[in-house]
Order: structure tokens, then sequence, then C-alpha cells
């Protein structure tokens, strides 16, 4: 089920996926502000992928789509740096922002209901055998626990974060609703780099 909220932005040059971890410095005044209120609070904000401008300065312009984030730790290893880490969590749709006078984006979202679990169909196992052979090589602790291969959208997040994508590919993915179309995307951009699956 569908619900909105407010929550502040954060756009950057990558894409959380439900579930992934992200590590993040913080160094910029709006981002401390925001970092200091979402730990006090337990709260979560929000990533996009940058659509037009940059991830430091004037207020960059966000995709409409992204994904909340929620701090699983952090620490201050002096005074103005956050070191931390976070988890995605929903996928949203911006309906309306707006900036306050620091430069920090806000945003009424509407939080989308996570997609029932689907198990992965025969034709997509090669893909799960794929992301089972990354996971041996970079270390199966890099992954969210536990491992869900048969698991159709947990496979598709998994394999956008970890293939060598375009950025532009990877939101796609995250817009995705139907991880089986997802899969297929991810197929796609295997074929055309050879890589048979």
């Amino acid at each position: 089920m569908s619900s909105t909220r407010e929550m502040p932005i954060f756009p950057l040059g990558t894409v959380l996926f439900p579930g992934g971890t992200l590590p993040l410095r913080i160094f910029e005044q709006r981002y401390l502000e925001m970092t200091k209120v979402c730990i006090r609070d337990n709260a979560p904000f929000g990533v996009c992928l940058i659509r037009e401008g940059h991830e430091v300065g004037t207020p960059a312009v966000p995709h409409t789509v992204g994904c909340s984030a929620h701090i699983l730790r952090w620490d201050m290893p002096h005074l103005g740096l956050f070191h931390l880490m976070t988890e995605g969590g929903r996928v949203f749709r911006i309906l309306e922002q707006w900036s306050s006078r620091t430069g920090l984006l806000h945003a009424q979202v509407e939080l989308e209901s996570a997609p029932a679990e689907q198990m992965l169909p025969v034709e997509f196992q090669p893909l799960a055998a794929l992301l089972e052979t990354i996971m041996s090589k970079v270390g199966a602790e890099r992954f969210p626990a536990p491992a869900r291969l048969d698991d159709a959208a947990w496979v598709a997040y998994r394999l956008a974060e970890s293939l060598p994508l375009e950025a532009g590919l990877r939101q796609n993915l995250l817009e995705q609703r139907d991880p089986l179309l997802a899969l297929e995307e991810v197929k796609t951009f295997l074929r055309s780099k050879s890589v048979t699956v």
C-alpha cells in the first residue's frame, strides 16, 4: 500500500535500491543538519539520482523517483564530518518539492509498497547464478542478508548494484515496478556486452 510523507532529499550521482547499502561522507552544512535531524528522529531521507547539476553547491535537480535511506550506523570523526552507512528502504515518487533557505531540498513523496515476493522463473536462473558468482568474488557480507536468490526483485536489485551499468539504466531499473521486466533489461545489457546468460 502506498503512503505519502515529507522528507529531505539528497540528490546524488548514484542510485540506491531497496535493501542496498550506501556509505556516505557528509560535510556540507545543509546535509550535516539533515543528518542530525534524521539521527535524532530516527527518520529516513530520500536519495535521488541527479538529473541536472552537481552533488556540491547549488541544489541539483533530482529524478522524481528515488529510494528512502535509513541510517544504520554513523560516526563523527571530527566536527563537521559524518560517516554514514545507510540502507535503502522504499521506492518513492516526488509529488512536490521545495528548497529551504539553506539549500536543502524537501519533498512530499508517495512511498510505493514493496513488490510482492515473486519466485525467480527458470529462464532467469542463469542471472541468479551470475549474482552468486559475483557475491563469492566480492564477499557475501557486502550484500543484504539473508541472500534471496530465488526472489526476482532481490536478484534484479543486487545485479543493478553490482554490474557496471550507466546511472541512467540503474534509474530505469529502480523505476521498473515489475522485477521480471527489470531482469529482462539486465539480460539485454549483458547481451550487449557479449555476456551469455
